[in-house]
């Protein structure tokens, strides 16, 4: 498709955002580009020049923004809340479409101080940006909605951090996502009481991001639609194995997307309890809480549009999480045990016994997965899936398994890998490890989708 820039954020006025200048960089060495995903938006065709320029140098995109842009957002961060952040290591760059007519963002992550760094370097280290890479790879593989890692570009200064050998290398990071308006953005607005502005935010994500048009009821449609959203969400995360790590209020993006990605993990085995964040000393966002946490999330959602709103509605849209997580997770675990969906109770008492099985046996996730894409378990899975065997029998395969990635072994992401696919760069600056690495993920994608 040819590129189709778009402008559509410059409508909600500069109260909303800051004009900012990018850092310049002492070296720009480009180390990932993503194809795929830059042909969804017109811009696979670039050549290395021309993409170091745009998302190293952050030339504008032709018709697209003429400036950066630091998004103006509150948040809750593990439930305190924060009037004092905003987009402090990046911003907006560009707008367009993609092939499928939906506006799209391209952010940064890494690329300069803004008004809100506070006392950050507004950096980005080059393993922060390698573990994005494979975390959104995983995940867009896993069939979770999220952002995409669009770019990555090394950028030869020195950081020093607390959380990972330092000095450190350095990186900007660009990625493509379906927005970048965050519950955070709401809670901002209505911090400062500003109904006019709750309104205009209210409208442009409705006609944006929804496709409807504005009206007296358009508050309780948006919180409708970001339930709904946020709760597959929520229910593609844990059939996935995947956690987030910081579920904070700043990171939850309206549109149901995942992204941002810091202290992530996936967990080896159904365990609840399991954390991402080393400082999650609470297990507020562990494994077993994250729908729960995202649901605390969208409440504040609903309390913020509570300005411009009657209550009653509110209520109503938020009583639809549970049911349309309930749904989600069904879906996302029948999806990736590559099973046809049957019906809304058969689906979730067999999603049910799936999650007992799991978490009472211990077996690794990825094997599971593996061995049971299409319905049948092996007799190397013991009598705690005694039920699950049984109600799978019941079950339509939605795929053969005739892709060369069935007789290899599980792709997994566990942070031994991680570590050591950081560690080929960091002490050897050998890429290869993490381009096979890529290339087996989305042999694993291609084989589920």
């Amino acid at each position: 498709m040819a590129f189709a820039p778009q402008q559509a954020i410059l409508a909600l006025g500069d109260g909303f955002y800051d004009p900012v200048t990018p850092a310049t960089f002492p070296q720009t060495i480009l180390r990932y580009r993503n194809d795929r995903a830059a042909a969804s938006v017109g811009l696979e065709g670039l050549s290395d020049a021309e993409w170091i320029a745009h998302f190293g140098r952050f030339e504008p995109l032709p018709g697209s923004l003429p400036q950066p842009l630091a998004l103006r957002y509150h948040g809750h961060q593990f439930r305190v809340y924060n009037p004092e952040i905003g987009d402090g290591r990046g911003f907006l760059f560009a707008q367009m479409t993609d092939t499928g007519g939906r506006l799209m963002d391209l952010g940064t992550k890494g690329s300069g101080r803004t008004p809100y760094s506070r006392f950050g370097d507004g950096r980005l280290t080059l393993k922060g940006g390698v573990r994005e890479i494979l975390a959104t790879e995983m995940l867009e593989a896993l069939g979770v909605e999220t952002s995409r890692t669009f770019s990555l570009i090394e950028t030869g200064e020195s950081l020093h951090r607390g959380d990972e050998p330092s000095p450190t290398r350095s990186s900007v990071l660009v990625r493509l996502n379906h927005g970048h308006i965050r519950i955070g953005v709401f809670q901002r607005l209505a911090y400062f009481q500003d109904e006019d502005g709750l309104r205009t935010l209210t409208a442009y994500v409705l006609r944006h991001y929804f496709g409807e048009p504005d009206g007296p009821d358009a508050p309780q449609r948006l919180l409708a639609h970001v339930v709904a959203r946020t709760a597959r969400m929520a229910a593609q995360f844990m059939a996935a194995g995947f956690v987030h790590g910081v579920l904070n209020s700043d990171n939850i993006n309206v549109t149901g997307e995942s992204f941002d990605y810091g202290p992530w993990r996936f967990t080896p085995s159904w365990a609840p309890h399991f954390i991402a964040a080393y400082f999650d000393q609470n297990g507020l966002y562990a494994f077993g809480r994250q729908p729960e946490a995202i649901y605390w999330d969208v409440m504040q959602l609903a309390i913020s549009l509570r300005l411009i709103a009657e209550e009653a509605p509110l209520i109503e849209a938020l009583e639809g999480f549970a049911p349309a997580y309930q749904q989600g997770e069904a879906e996302a675990i029948l999806w990736r045990l590559g099973v046809q969906p049957r019906d809304a109770a058969s689906d979730r008492t067999l999603t049910e016994a799936l999650e007992k099985a799991l978490h009472q046996s211990g077996v690794p996730l990825d094997l599971f997965y593996f061995n049971a894409f299409g319905g049948q378990l092996s007799d190397q899975f013991g009598s705690e899936f005694d039920e699950v065997r049984s109600r799978l029998s019941d079950y339509r395969p939605r795929k053969a398994r005739d892709h060369a990635y069935w007789q290899g072994s599980p792709c997994g992401m566990h942070i031994d890998e991680v570590e050591s696919l950081w560690s080929a760069i960091a002490d050897r600056d050998d890429w290869a490890p993490l381009s096979a690495k890529i290339s087996a993920i989305r042999r694993m994608g291609e084989a589920l989708a």
